[in-house]
């Protein structure tokens, strides 16, 4: 892990940075899954930060100020959100074209929500698709 992302994780309350940390391990089975053999981890605008030569920065964050729950945060200016709600619907609560938002007691959808982190780490390669290919 990435100095800055490692010191980043300590400012989390324990029950937090576990739930992060599941997320930053999907993101990387996602990544071997996809054959992605590379995933730049960062710090990015105070967030981890995760982004594939192939894809699209997909950040996480937990917020004082919401302390029920936290956003994981795709860019805004691709399809991802739009094919996320078009695919899954319900299953997730959007933040408008730019996050998911889940709250810290609910189980997260494991399946749904590697399907969205793989087209967000192959963004560049299916964005000319229809429905990226899903």
């Amino acid at each position: 892990m990435q100095d800055s992302v490692k010191q980043k994780f300590m400012t989390y309350p324990e029950s937090i940075a576990v739930v992060l940390h599941e997320i930053r391990d999907l993101i990387f089975q996602v990544a071997a899954q996809d054959g992605i053999t590379t995933v730049e981890e960062a710090l990015k605008w105070g967030e981890p930060s995760y982004i594939a030569k192939s894809g699209s920065t997909i950040r996480f964050d937990y917020k004082e100020k919401a302390p029920q729950q936290f956003c994981i945060y795709f860019n805004c200016k691709t399809k991802l959100i739009d094919t996320f709600k078009e695919l899954y619907g319900d299953t997730f609560v959007y933040q408008g074209n730019r996050a998911l938002v889940f709250e810290l007691d609910q189980a997260l959808p494991n399946k749904e929500l590697a399907h969205c982190l793989s087209l967000a780490l192959r963004y560049k390669k299916i964005k000319h698709l229809p429905m990226l290919g899903a």
